[in-house]
């Protein structure tokens, strides 16, 4: 009968340290999710999605605000950088042109901006494509095969590129995190529409990465300030069926 109810006590404060430490996680993954996206982010979605449509007025007056909300230099350039692999050069050498201009006419009234880190040197001795298709798996969640299919099938050579340059060179530099990267990638493809089946992609790696799903509504109301209600509706529709498909 002893041995019964020392089991009973034991059993009850285990349960109590289980119930407690369950209600902490609940809570942090509660505030995680309430977290809105930082002026920071904002800046880089206006950026990336002003900057790939090609409205150079405009995105003078988001690269003063992003410099203004605490974007360094180089985040900015990054930024900048990294769209070409979805908008292509010209979008992204314009946009890296406009940048210039405004960091002179800071310049010139007094304001001198934060420079930033610039990227780390690799150091990992794997071949690119290795590297590159570890990075996809970290951002997807998904185990690569050796089998491809689709275009990677019919065209092998963009699947290299990909994986090389693409999340090898651009995705390696630490100057912005996955997280940072993502958000522009899907500003850029909201921005330039008819590649939904990429948006999908690319909000469900956002999700995959931490990403919260309020943070992705945030960024369709960003999108809808900066580059209008057409664009922000369809990614808005491309999000549903990615949250839908959660459920």
């Amino acid at each position: 009968m002893r041995t019964i109810k020392v089991f009973s006590i034991i059993l009850a404060v285990v349960s109590i340290g289980i119930v407690g430490t369950l209600s902490s996680v609940t809570a942090q993954q509660k505030n995680a999710i309430e977290k809105p996206l930082s002026s920071k982010q904002e800046s880089m979605i206006a950026i990336a999605a002003i900057a790939a449509k090609g409205n150079l007025p405009k995105l003078k007056e988001e690269l003063h605000k992003g410099l203004e909300a605490g974007l360094t230099i180089n985040q900015v350039k990054e930024s900048l950088i990294h769209l070409y692999a979805y908008a292509g050069f010209p979008r992204s050498i314009r946009g890296l042109q406009t940048f210039m201009t405004v960091l002179d006419e800071r310049k010139a009234t007094g304001i001198n901006d934060e420079i930033g880190l610039k990227a780390s040197l690799i150091s990992d001795e794997r071949s690119k494509y290795e590297r590159g298709k570890a990075i996809l798996e970290k951002l997807t969640g998904v185990q690569e095969t050796a089998s491809k299919t689709g275009y990677a099938a019919f065209a092998p050579e963009i699947e290299v590129f990909l994986k090389e340059h693409l999340f090898a060179d651009i995705f390696e530099r630490d100057v912005l995190t996955y997280a940072e990267r993502e958000l522009v990638t899907v500003s850029v493809l909201s921005s330039i529409g008819g590649v939904e089946p990429m948006l999908r992609s690319h909000l469900n790696i956002c999700l995959n990465i931490g990403i919260a799903t309020n943070q992705l509504q945030q960024f369709i109301e960003t999108l809808k300030s900066v580059i209008g209600k057409k664009e922000a509706k369809a990614a808005h529709k491309v999000l549903d069926e990615v949250l839908k498909s959660k459920i």
